[in-house]
């Protein structure tokens, strides 16, 4: 076993249940009477590079408990590309903390992060155990069954298209429909998610697309009038990252970020949901409504999914497991074993399969149209969205005289 000293970094976007990952990994090096020291990198990788150290070893226990119910990146996060230019300063400050456990929690980039970290350090002779802790709302890590943050997220999701397609049923005689964007640039789960918020035929969402599929601009009238003829009305759920067959983006966004990724919703200045409200006004004369999530939902602690703050908490358990046996490299995953019960495993990832490239839903998850989700997808869902209210509507039993 190697001495020195942990560091933990947060990376990203927040979410409901990152900090409970922090947590895990600091309450199992003390549970393992580590006899290093237990650093935080504020704001990341960049704030690392200035030196920026939280000594979380001499938090208070009830701040370290604490955290497994608190929402956001306590430790700051931060988006900043690694460069191969700041490699020479990254292992210089290493060294200097003496730093031979490396955790970064985060997703697809922060994995190519900590990938890229650890290998330059095994180059340069530097021994140190680099492993990372999956956090994405978007649930497109490869090699898990889903990743922490992904079920808060999708619960915060499901319930606002339930609560919503109540309100825009209920008007339906002033406004004819509802669009809903959620986040999810390449991979379209939370935007699935919310089929779990559909109990009978005419509930909302009665549509929903993602980036799976092309978008078809004629195809989507056909179906937007199809669902108004049959229910009246019609709820959308859209993902931000939705594409014409050309890979134009429907948001029309060309706005991009350190990564090179294209940003959607108000990082991009646009939206998909806009141009889709403005296609059905324009063909129908419809009055209608959208909404957009952005950070607020990715980090909804008073919505969060009891079973994704357990989850998280263990994965950051787990990555402590790996590194102290001596495993670097990896990812920790989450393996599915059974839906009902619902019984997982956690295991390991090689982080070369898991950085950059993002994992799309199966084809199986979804039906022949591409604009809704199959009974598959909602066994998969099922265990992570947890309970959901029930709302009763009045019976059509009228009086005339």
């Amino acid at each position: 076993m190697l001495k020195g000293n942990i560091l933990i970094g947060q990376s990203g976007g927040p979410t409901s249940v990152i900090n409970s990952s922090l947590a895990g990994v600091i309450e199992e090096a003390k549970a393992r009477k580590h006899d290093g020291g237990i650093y935080g990198m504020h704001y990341g990788i960049e704030g690392f590079m200035q030196e920026w150290i939280y000594d979380l070893g001499r938090q208070p226990d009830h701040i370290i408990k604490g955290l497994r119910r608190t929402p956001s990146s306590a430790l700051g996060s931060s988006r900043h590309k690694v460069r191969d230019q700041d490699m020479p300063r990254i292992l210089e400050v290493l060294k200097k903390y003496d730093i031979r456990y490396f955790f970064l929690i985060g997703g697809n980039d922060t994995m190519d992060t900590i990938h890229r970290v650890e290998a330059y350090c095994r180059n340069e002779g530097y021994e140190m155990v680099g492993v990372g802790i999956p956090k994405t709302v978007d649930n497109d890590l490869f090699g898990t069954d889903h990743t922490p943050g992904f079920a808060s997220a999708a619960r915060s999701n499901i319930l606002n298209v339930l609560q919503s397609g109540v309100l825009a049923r209920d008007m339906q005689r002033v406004d004819k429909f509802i669009i809903y964007q959620t986040i999810g640039r390449d991979a379209g789960w939370l935007a699935a998610a919310t089929a779990m918020a559909r109990r009978n035929k005419d509930d909302a969402p009665h549509l929903i697309y993602t980036p799976e599929f092309h978008f078809d601009r004629k195809k989507f009238l056909t179906e937007v009038d199809d669902c108004i003829k049959e229910y009246g009305w019609v709820s959308i759920v859209c993902g931000e990252g939705i594409k014409y067959a050309d890979g134009t983006p429907v948001s029309a966004s060309l706005t991009r970020d350190k990564f090179n990724n294209i940003e959607f919703g108000a990082m991009g200045g646009t939206s998909v949901a806009i141009n889709l409200h403005r296609m059905i006004t324009e063909e129908f004369g419809f009055r209608g409504e959208f909404q957009i999530t952005e950070s607020l939902i990715m980090s909804d602690f008073v919505r969060a999914s009891e079973v994704d703050l357990e989850e998280a908490f263990l994965c950051g358990s787990e990555a402590v497991k790996l590194a102290l046996s001596g495993e670097t490299g990896v990812m920790v995953t989450i393996n599915r074993v059974s839906d009902d019960p619902y019984r997982i495993e956690f295991g390991k990832a090689p982080l070369h399969e898991v950085a950059v490239a993002a994992k799309p839903m199966p084809p199986e998850y979804f039906n022949k149209e591409g604009n809704y989700v199959s009974d598959a997808f909602i066994r998969y869902m099922k265990p992570l969205a947890g309970e959901l209210p029930e709302f009763v509507r009045l019976e059509k039993l009228f009086t005339k005289k």
